[in-house]
């Protein structure tokens, strides 16, 4: 059955998904890469970059998994980039170059309507202006039966957690502290949300939660 799932989003030790002052030369804001320190070295990682080498085991086998059997992706338009407002131009492309590693549909969520733009490899991103549920209801038709995976940021993430749309949600805890920036969980009550079955799983440079509904509440 299809899953709406997070996979490999890193958070920091206080729960923070990015951090302050999110812009062009920090797209993940102050300390933000830090983040991300524990995927880079990975196989899989590398063999997006088209590179060769890259480590194998649990961080890995994570990045692996959260690639399995997706149909499309949704993102928040913070993700796709840092142009805000009105579409300038469309110039602006997504931060990943003329072949992105997505490689199926990819719905942007935002408040100024513009044409899909169609890339190398497969990956094409429509822009939905009219909210979380009619971007889902697109993925599914276009996912045809595979998985739809939420990407950032951390608000298009707790949206879609709030409204009880995910059905598991990936966490990679990364060893580091951001003490500011766009907080994963602060305000929501995720057990009244029904999301009380918890995985955790030691990785090489990270440690992994998996949240799904159901257990004990």
């Amino acid at each position: 059955m299809s899953k709406v799932k997070v996979s490999t989003f890193s958070i920091s030790l206080d729960g923070f998904g990015a951090g302050i002052k999110q812009d062009m030369t920090d797209p993940l804001g102050v300390k933000g890469e830090e983040l991300h320190s524990w995927i880079l070295p990975t196989k899989r990682f590398q063999m997006m970059g088209r590179k060769d080498g890259g480590t194998e085991g649990t961080d890995n086998d994570f990045v692996e998994q959260g690639l399995d059997n997706i149909g499309a992706w949704i993102m928040g338009r913070n993700m796709f980039g840092p142009v805000r407002g009105a579409w300038p131009d469309d110039e602006w492309k997504g931060w990943w170059g003329e072949d992105p590693p997505y490689h199926v549909p990819v719905f942007v969520l935002t408040h100024h309507a513009r044409k899909p733009v169609t890339m190398k490899g497969g990956t094409t991103f429509y822009f939905v202006t009219d909210g979380i549920e009619a971007a889902l209801e697109a993925a599914r038709k276009a996912a045809n039966g595979k998985d739809i995976r939420i990407g950032g940021g951390a608000s298009t993430v707790r949206q879609y957690l709030q409204a009880g749309y995910i059905d598991e949600l990936h966490l990679a805890v990364a060893p580091v502290f951001l003490d500011a920036g766009e907080h994963l969980f602060s305000g929501m009550d995720m057990a009244a949300l029904g999301y009380n079955d918890v995985q955790v799983v030691a990785g090489e440079n990270a440690t992994h939660l998996v949240i799904r509904k159901g257990g004990k509440g």
